[in-house]
Protein backbone atom coordinates (compact mmCIF):
# COMPACT_ATOMS: atom_id res chain seq x y z
CA UNK A 1 0.00 0.00 0.00
CA UNK A 2 2.92 2.20 0.13
CA UNK A 3 3.17 4.40 -3.04
CA UNK A 4 5.66 6.64 -2.01
CA UNK A 5 8.66 6.56 -4.72
CA UNK A 6 11.81 7.90 -4.33
CA UNK A 7 12.01 10.82 -6.84
CA UNK A 8 10.55 11.70 -9.97
CA UNK A 9 12.84 10.54 -12.35
CA UNK A 10 12.07 6.70 -10.62
CA UNK A 11 8.39 7.61 -10.76
CA UNK A 12 8.42 8.11 -14.64
CA UNK A 13 11.32 5.65 -15.55
CA UNK A 14 8.62 3.58 -17.71
CA UNK A 15 7.33 6.39 -19.68
CA UNK A 16 7.85 5.47 -23.46
CA UNK A 17 7.63 7.45 -26.94
CA UNK A 18 3.99 7.87 -27.66
CA UNK A 19 2.42 7.44 -24.45
CA UNK A 20 -0.90 9.61 -23.38
CA UNK A 21 -0.75 11.69 -20.63
CA UNK A 22 -3.69 13.61 -18.68
CA UNK A 23 -1.62 16.31 -17.03
CA UNK A 24 -3.31 18.27 -14.40
CA UNK A 25 -3.55 21.89 -13.57
CA UNK A 26 -5.39 24.91 -14.40
CA UNK A 27 -3.37 27.85 -15.51
CA UNK A 28 -0.40 27.64 -13.43
CA UNK A 29 -1.74 26.48 -10.62
CA UNK A 30 -1.67 23.23 -9.60
CA UNK A 31 0.38 22.45 -12.22
CA UNK A 32 2.69 19.01 -11.93
CA UNK A 33 5.90 20.95 -13.17
CA UNK A 34 8.49 18.28 -11.17
CA UNK A 35 7.00 15.02 -12.68
CA UNK A 36 6.23 17.29 -16.32
CA UNK A 37 10.35 18.11 -16.08
CA UNK A 38 11.59 14.62 -15.09
CA UNK A 39 9.43 13.19 -18.60
CA UNK A 40 11.49 15.96 -20.21
CA UNK A 41 14.71 14.54 -18.84
CA UNK A 42 13.59 11.14 -20.40
CA UNK A 43 13.99 12.53 -23.63
CA UNK A 44 10.60 10.70 -24.23
CA UNK A 45 8.52 12.28 -27.83
CA UNK A 46 5.68 12.11 -29.74
CA UNK A 47 3.29 12.42 -26.33
CA UNK A 48 -0.12 12.61 -26.73
CA UNK A 49 -1.45 15.07 -24.18
CA UNK A 50 -4.95 16.08 -22.59
CA UNK A 51 -4.92 18.77 -20.23
CA UNK A 52 -6.52 22.10 -19.63
CA UNK A 53 -4.43 23.97 -20.95
CA UNK A 54 -0.29 23.57 -22.47
CA UNK A 55 1.53 25.82 -20.43
CA UNK A 56 2.92 29.18 -20.42
CA UNK A 57 5.83 31.15 -20.64
CA UNK A 58 8.35 28.25 -19.63
CA UNK A 59 6.60 26.29 -16.92
CA UNK A 60 4.48 23.37 -17.31
CA UNK A 61 3.82 21.78 -20.40
CA UNK A 62 5.24 24.31 -22.05
CA UNK A 63 8.84 22.67 -21.54
CA UNK A 64 7.57 19.72 -23.65
CA UNK A 65 5.72 21.40 -25.95
CA UNK A 66 8.99 24.30 -26.79
CA UNK A 67 11.05 21.13 -27.26
CA UNK A 68 8.91 19.34 -29.77
CA UNK A 69 8.01 16.22 -27.81
CA UNK A 70 4.50 17.17 -27.54
CA UNK A 71 2.80 15.55 -31.31
CA UNK A 72 -0.98 16.04 -30.17
CA UNK A 73 -3.07 18.23 -27.21
CA UNK A 74 -6.97 17.78 -26.51
CA UNK A 75 -7.61 21.25 -24.46
CA UNK A 76 -9.89 23.71 -24.42
CA UNK A 77 -7.81 27.08 -23.85
CA UNK A 78 -4.87 28.12 -25.92
CA UNK A 79 -4.08 31.88 -23.89
CA UNK A 80 -1.23 33.32 -24.56
CA UNK A 81 0.75 30.66 -25.52
CA UNK A 82 2.54 31.88 -28.85
CA UNK A 83 4.31 28.57 -29.70
CA UNK A 84 1.66 26.53 -28.87
CA UNK A 85 -0.37 28.85 -31.28
CA UNK A 86 3.18 28.97 -33.94
CA UNK A 87 3.34 25.02 -34.07
CA UNK A 88 -0.62 24.81 -34.31
CA UNK A 89 -0.54 26.81 -37.58
CA UNK A 90 2.37 25.50 -38.70
CA UNK A 91 0.62 22.27 -38.96
CA UNK A 92 3.25 20.59 -36.34
CA UNK A 93 1.20 20.01 -33.59
CA UNK A 94 -2.95 18.53 -33.77
CA UNK A 95 -4.95 20.11 -31.50
CA UNK A 96 -8.35 19.21 -30.35
CA UNK A 97 -10.20 22.19 -28.94
CA UNK A 98 -13.38 20.73 -26.92
CA UNK A 99 -15.34 22.87 -24.38
CA UNK A 100 -14.11 22.63 -20.88
CA UNK A 101 -16.82 21.21 -19.03
CA UNK A 102 -16.96 19.03 -21.65
CA UNK A 103 -13.11 18.18 -21.10
CA UNK A 104 -13.64 17.66 -17.56
CA UNK A 105 -17.00 15.42 -17.68
CA UNK A 106 -14.47 13.09 -20.54
CA UNK A 107 -11.44 12.77 -17.84
CA UNK A 108 -14.24 11.85 -15.48
CA UNK A 109 -16.38 9.99 -17.10
CA UNK A 110 -13.42 7.59 -18.55
CA UNK A 111 -11.80 6.94 -15.01
CA UNK A 112 -15.39 6.13 -14.03
CA UNK A 113 -15.79 3.34 -16.37
CA UNK A 114 -18.04 5.60 -18.69
CA UNK A 115 -17.49 4.99 -22.22
CA UNK A 116 -19.65 8.02 -23.63
CA UNK A 117 -22.28 10.52 -22.68
CA UNK A 118 -24.43 12.85 -24.34
CA UNK A 119 -24.22 16.80 -23.29
CA UNK A 120 -25.82 19.64 -24.95
CA UNK A 121 -22.57 21.75 -25.29
CA UNK A 122 -21.38 21.96 -28.92
CA UNK A 123 -24.93 21.04 -30.21
CA UNK A 124 -24.90 23.41 -33.41
CA UNK A 125 -21.48 24.25 -33.94
CA UNK A 126 -18.83 22.44 -35.53
CA UNK A 127 -18.08 20.96 -32.05
CA UNK A 128 -20.68 18.38 -33.29
CA UNK A 129 -21.10 18.92 -36.63
CA UNK A 130 -17.40 18.60 -37.72
CA UNK A 131 -14.83 20.62 -39.64
CA UNK A 132 -12.82 21.91 -36.91
CA UNK A 133 -9.19 22.31 -37.89
CA UNK A 134 -7.40 19.15 -35.72
CA UNK A 135 -4.14 20.12 -37.72
CA UNK A 136 -3.25 22.88 -40.39
CA UNK A 137 -1.13 22.11 -43.41
CA UNK A 138 1.39 24.69 -42.87
CA UNK A 139 0.03 27.20 -45.86
CA UNK A 140 -3.57 27.61 -44.24
CA UNK A 141 -5.07 24.58 -45.40
CA UNK A 142 -6.53 22.24 -42.81
CA UNK A 143 -5.06 18.69 -43.16
CA UNK A 144 -7.18 16.73 -40.69
CA UNK A 145 -10.59 18.13 -39.40
CA UNK A 146 -12.98 17.07 -36.64
CA UNK A 147 -15.35 14.38 -37.57
CA UNK A 148 -19.23 14.69 -37.11
CA UNK A 149 -20.54 13.28 -34.42
CA UNK A 150 -23.82 11.33 -32.87
CA UNK A 151 -27.12 13.40 -31.84
CA UNK A 152 -29.37 12.45 -30.28
CA UNK A 153 -32.76 14.42 -28.87
CA UNK A 154 -34.07 13.71 -25.45
CA UNK A 155 -37.34 15.74 -24.16
CA UNK A 156 -37.19 17.93 -26.94
CA UNK A 157 -33.64 18.83 -26.92
CA UNK A 158 -30.60 18.22 -28.72
CA UNK A 159 -27.55 16.64 -27.37
CA UNK A 160 -23.80 15.78 -28.94
CA UNK A 161 -22.09 12.54 -28.12
CA UNK A 162 -19.20 12.66 -26.14
CA UNK A 163 -16.83 9.77 -25.36
CA UNK A 164 -14.61 9.24 -22.34
CA UNK A 165 -10.60 9.50 -22.20
CA UNK A 166 -8.29 7.49 -20.49
CA UNK A 167 -4.61 7.87 -20.56
CA UNK A 168 -1.45 5.63 -20.45
CA UNK A 169 -0.34 7.92 -17.51
CA UNK A 170 -1.57 10.78 -15.42
CA UNK A 171 0.42 13.90 -13.87
CA UNK A 172 -1.13 15.52 -10.86
CA UNK A 173 0.25 18.01 -8.10
CA UNK A 174 -1.82 17.95 -4.46
CA UNK A 175 -0.77 19.85 -1.60
CA UNK A 176 -1.32 17.00 0.79
CA UNK A 177 -1.49 13.70 0.41
CA UNK A 178 -0.53 9.85 2.36
CA UNK A 179 1.11 6.99 1.53
CA UNK A 180 -1.63 5.38 0.26
CA UNK A 181 -2.44 7.65 -2.27
CA UNK A 182 -4.72 9.96 -0.91
CA UNK A 183 -4.87 13.41 -2.09
CA UNK A 184 -5.95 16.81 -1.43
CA UNK A 185 -6.20 20.11 -3.54
CA UNK A 186 -5.39 23.44 -2.94
CA UNK A 187 -8.51 25.75 -4.36
CA UNK A 188 -8.20 26.13 -8.11
CA UNK A 189 -5.71 23.39 -8.80
CA UNK A 190 -8.96 20.91 -7.76
CA UNK A 191 -10.57 22.29 -10.67
CA UNK A 192 -8.84 19.43 -13.22
CA UNK A 193 -5.97 17.71 -11.09
CA UNK A 194 -8.62 14.73 -9.47
CA UNK A 195 -10.27 14.45 -13.15
CA UNK A 196 -6.98 13.97 -14.76
CA UNK A 197 -5.87 11.28 -11.82
CA UNK A 198 -8.47 9.67 -12.42
CA UNK A 199 -8.18 9.40 -16.08
CA UNK A 200 -5.13 7.88 -16.04
CA UNK A 201 -4.09 3.89 -16.14
CA UNK A 202 -0.96 5.22 -13.99
CA UNK A 203 -1.38 7.60 -12.34
CA UNK A 204 1.66 10.01 -10.10
CA UNK A 205 1.12 12.12 -8.10
CA UNK A 206 3.48 14.94 -6.71
CA UNK A 207 2.20 16.71 -3.18
CA UNK A 208 3.92 19.23 -1.11
CA UNK A 209 3.41 17.60 2.06
CA UNK A 210 3.36 13.71 2.76
CA UNK A 211 1.69 12.27 5.84
CA UNK A 212 1.20 9.11 7.06
CA UNK A 213 -1.92 7.34 6.46
CA UNK A 214 -5.30 8.50 8.65
CA UNK A 215 -3.61 11.98 9.30
CA UNK A 216 -6.12 13.26 6.62
CA UNK A 217 -9.80 13.43 7.77
CA UNK A 218 -11.67 11.03 5.07
CA UNK A 219 -14.26 13.31 5.20
CA UNK A 220 -11.26 15.50 3.66
CA UNK A 221 -10.17 13.79 0.57
CA UNK A 222 -10.30 14.94 -2.83
CA UNK A 223 -9.23 12.08 -4.84
CA UNK A 224 -9.10 8.07 -2.84
CA UNK A 225 -5.74 6.61 -3.49
CA UNK A 226 -7.62 3.31 -5.36
CA UNK A 227 -6.84 6.41 -8.11
CA UNK A 228 -2.98 6.87 -7.58
CA UNK A 229 -0.48 4.14 -8.49
CA UNK A 230 2.81 6.64 -7.59
CA UNK A 231 3.81 9.45 -4.47
CA UNK A 232 6.30 11.45 -4.96
CA UNK A 233 7.33 13.87 -2.56
CA UNK A 234 8.36 16.90 -3.72
CA UNK A 235 11.48 19.37 -1.49
CA UNK A 236 11.02 22.70 0.35
CA UNK A 237 12.16 24.04 -2.91
CA UNK A 238 9.66 22.47 -5.26
CA UNK A 239 6.84 22.81 -2.85
CA UNK A 240 6.79 26.59 -2.65
CA UNK A 241 8.40 27.46 -6.38
CA UNK A 242 4.85 28.55 -7.97
CA UNK A 243 4.93 30.93 -10.42
CA UNK A 244 2.55 34.01 -11.27
CA UNK A 245 1.19 34.05 -14.88
CA UNK A 246 0.30 37.85 -14.69
CA UNK A 247 1.21 39.92 -12.09
CA UNK A 248 -0.72 42.56 -11.49
CA UNK A 249 -0.61 45.55 -8.59
CA UNK A 250 -2.66 48.89 -7.71
CA UNK A 251 -1.40 51.77 -5.99
CA UNK A 252 -1.56 51.36 -2.34
CA UNK A 253 -3.99 54.98 -0.98
CA UNK A 254 -2.11 57.28 1.43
Amino acid sequence: MDKVVASAAEAVADVHDGASFAVGGFGLSGVPNTLIQAVFDTGVGGLGVVSNNCGAMDSGLAVLLSAGRIARVTGSYIGANKEFARQYLAGELEVELIPQGTLAERLRAGGCGIPAFFTPAGVGTQVADGGLPWRYDGTGGVSVASPRKETRVFDGVEYVLERGITTDFALVRAARGDRHGNLVFNKSSRNFNPLAAMAGRITIAEVEELVEPGEIDPDQVHLPGIFVQRVVELTAGQAVDKKIEKRTTRKVSA
